[in-house]
C-alpha cells in the first residue's frame, strides 16, 4: 500500500470513529446535551459511560475527527490553512471547556463536580484533572 493510500485509509478510520464517538458522548448526556451554556439552566451531572474517563468526550471526539480529517486531507496536500484549522479548533475547545463550561459546572454542581473533576481528565482519561486546591476555589 503506497503512503497516501495509507494515510488516507487512516484519516477515514479516524474520522468514521471520531464521528461515532460523538455521537455516543452527546446520546450519553440525554437531557443534559445542550449547545452553549445557559446560566439559569440546571442540567444533571453526566459522569456515566464515557464521560466516566473523560470530563468532554463530545470535544475529545470532535478532535479525534479533526485529527482524521487532517491525516486523511492535510497530510496527503499538507497545506497551512488545514494545520491552522486543527490548531484553531484544538484553541477554541481549550478556551470553551475552562472559560463557560468547567465554571458554570463547578458553580452548578459544587461538590459533586470537584469531586468528579479532580478524579477524571479533562479530555483524556487521567490527564487534566483538577488539583485539591482548584476544587475548593470553584
Amino acid at each position: 500500500m503506497e503512503r497516501g493510500a495509507a494515510l488516507h485509509g487512516s484519516g477515514l478510520a479516524l474520522t468514521l470513529a471520531g464521528m461515532a464517538l460523538t455521537t455516543v458522548a452527546q446520546s450519553a448526556m440525554g437531557d443534559s446535551w445542550r449547545v452553549g451554556v445557559d446560566a439559569g439552566e440546571r442540567t444533571a451531572l453526566v459522569t456515566s459511560g464515557l464521560f466516566a474517563h473523560v470530563r468532554n468526550p463530545v470535544f475529545s471526539a470532535m478532535a479525534v475527527t479533526a485529527l482524521g480529517l487532517g491525516l486523511g486531507l492535510g497530510l496527503m496536500v499538507p497545506n497551512l490553512i488545514a494545520g491552522s484549522a486543527l490548531v484553531a479548533l484544538l484553541a477554541a475547545v481549550q478556551l470553551q471547556v475552562q472559560v463557560v463550561e468547567e465554571p458554570y459546572l463547578a458553580s452548578v454542581h459544587g461538590d459533586d463536580y470537584a469531586a468528579y473533576s479532580a478524579g477524571t481528565g479533562r479530555f483524556l482519561p487521567a490527564i487534566g484533572r483538577r488539583a485539591v486546591r482548584e476544587k475548593l476555589e470553584a
